[in-house]
């Protein structure tokens, strides 16, 4: 098959993104290093009080990474072994990793189709026929919200705590209110690949709850609540201030980096429906009132054939994830098989994530889906 450009294009580029602010953001790191105050300090408590603005709660308690972010959050909320907690199958591995590590065990419930997130109406028979769920974490996949309504209602029924893992979706909306400000915490990732990416890991809690906050601060560093007294058993998971001060720059390029991200996924939408080309675009659900595009995901057949097409075209693509948590080998022990949850496989085998980057131009999106209407030709 012929090649449609030589041009390249990667799935993501962050040395386009770093041009534009390159010097912004070296100027921040040589006044942190000059300053020589590393750990935690002033510029990780200005940038906690930006995304807690940034995400609509009274309360953002920095930490080391996404991972961490749900682990404390766990801790927070004194889950521990013997509890269960309630989340999905398809998702990144520290989701569920994260709920291993403070010894309880996860129970999953499958996703729907169409936006990748929780099934909430799966949820209600989970729940009866587990009575050691003490948590839900449901995920705001690739940019996008659950449906957090009948979550809420749900686990309040229940008497259940919400974390809500909006590692991929700073700044996304369910009916008008932002990811991370609508269950009792909110867990957020700036690996350098998210919409909002650190130059190495970090990660940050969000909550409105006073006493979740202070003691998830307290968290983060062993638990201590003054020098040298500790009032729980934390861990050693603080947030970098070289870290804080580059992201604080980068915060204020976020909305129009999301524009640009929505405008593209538009772009794609529209392209494919042009070429008639036999994919399935992300399409947001009409609960999701703003979707940041954290990955832009598309549903199709011969799904290896199309990326393996793409990759010898130059253009970059991902799977994201090409084997669902329940079938993962460190999972064995929960007993799962293949078919227990069907639309997560399926989704497994058939997704697909394009450049959606906001540095991408639009003549690069016709290139892409010209392509990949020249594989179904």
């Amino acid at each position: 098959m012929n090649t449609v450009s030589e041009k390249k294009i990667p799935l993501l580029d962050l040395q386009a993104q770093h041009k534009q602010i390159r010097e912004e953001v070296l100027a921040e790191i040589v006044r942190v290093v000059d300053a020589q105050k590393f750990i935690l300090g002033e510029d990780v408590k200005q940038l906690e009080a930006e995304i807690a603005s940034y995400s609509g709660t009274k309360h953002a308690i920095g930490c080391a990474s996404g991972s961490d972010a749900l682990m404390l959050a766990l801790m927070a909320l004194d889950i521990h072994a013997g509890d269960e907690v309630l989340t999905t199958p398809y998702t990144f591995f520290a989701t569920a990793g994260a709920i291993s590590r403070v010894g309880a065990v996860p129970v999953f419930v499958d996703v729907e189709e169409d936006t990748f997130n929780l099934d909430v109406s799966l949820m209600e028979s989970v729940l009866a026929a587990h009575p050691k769920v003490r948590a839900i974490i449901p995920v705001h996949l690739f940019g996008g919200c659950a449906d957090m309504d009948p979550i809420m209602k749900m686990a309040n029924e229940h008497g259940i705590m919400v974390i809500e893992d909006a590692a991929q979706s700073i700044g996304s909306e369910y009916k008008g209110r932002r990811a991370g400000s609508i269950g009792q915490i909110g867990a957020l990732s700036f690996f350098p690949s998210k919409n909002l990416g650190g130059y190495g890991d970090g990660g940050i809690m969000t909550t409105d709850d006073a006493a979740l906050a202070e003691k998830l601060m307290a968290l983060r560093v062993h638990g201590r609540t003054g020098k040298y007294f500790h009032q729980w058993i934390g861990v050693n998971s603080r947030l970098d201030a070289l870290q804080a001060a580059v992201l604080r720059v980068k915060l204020r390029y976020l909305d129009g980096w999301t524009a640009g991200r929505e405008r593209n996924a538009a772009h794609y939408r529209r392209q494919m429906a042009k070429l008639r080309i036999p994919v399935i675009p992300a399409q947001p659900a009409a609960y999701q009132t703003r979707h940041v595009y954290n990955q832009f995901v598309i549903r199709c057949k011969q799904r290896d054939g199309l990326q393996a097409h793409l990759k010898k075209q130059g253009i970059g693509s991902e799977v994201y994830y090409p084997l669902p948590l329940h079938l993962q080998p460190c999972y064995a022990d929960l007993g799962h098989k293949a078919g227990d949850f069907p639309v997560s496989e399926r989704l497994a085998g058939e997704s697909l994530a394009l450049p959606i980057h906001s540095e991408l131009a639009g003549e690069d999106i016709d290139l892409i889906c010209e392509s990949i209407g020249a594989f179904y030709a």
